[in-house]
């Protein structure tokens, strides 16, 4: 077998060794930004999509940022009231549906931050699914984004 047979099997091999991992989590990613809301705290938001057949749950999120990386949720507590909870069972995504996670509702909370976020900044995220194990997400930081308008004509409450 010639060099050049040897190299082409190689990278065949790699190839589909890939593309057959990649089938194994369905789950991707999009529209990804973290934010500070003070020096100790911040937050990430993003469009989780599960392209599975199955259903699957988002449950925990880690990152070095922050002391501790928790889920959480803003509850309606009443007469105008928001509280924002840790979501201890995680966000449910069904097969082939979009779960976001966005300001004024579920998203990812950085408590005790270990470093500043500033504009531009990378920062690594661990999200763990029940099925689809780990997906490591490379979150842009935003500081200047405005909440978004949202899709399909609806509008997102600021915060």
């Amino acid at each position: 077998m010639s060099f050049k047979s040897v190299v082409i099997a190689a990278v065949a091999s790699l190839t589909l060794a890939g593309a057959a991992g990649a089938d194994m989590s369905k789950i991707m990613v999009g529209d990804a930004y973290a934010r500070a809301s003070n020096k100790m705290a911040g937050a990430a938001f993003m469009a989780v999509m599960n392209g599975a057949a199955e259903d699957d749950r988002l449950i925990s999120v880690s990152s070095e940022i922050a002391k501790r990386t928790e889920l959480h949720t803003h509850m309606d507590m009443g007469e105008g009231v928001m509280k924002m909870m840790h979501v201890e069972e995680g966000f449910a995504i069904a097969a082939g549906e979009t779960h976001m996670l966005q300001r004024g509702g579920d998203h990812v909370m950085f408590m005790g931050l270990t470093q500043e976020l500033k504009q531009g900044d990378i920062i690594s995220l661990t999200l763990t699914f029940e099925n689809a194990g780990e997906v490591i997400v490379q979150v842009p930081v935003d500081l200047e984004r405005k909440p978004a308008a949202g899709g399909m004509g609806h509008t997102q409450p600021s915060n």
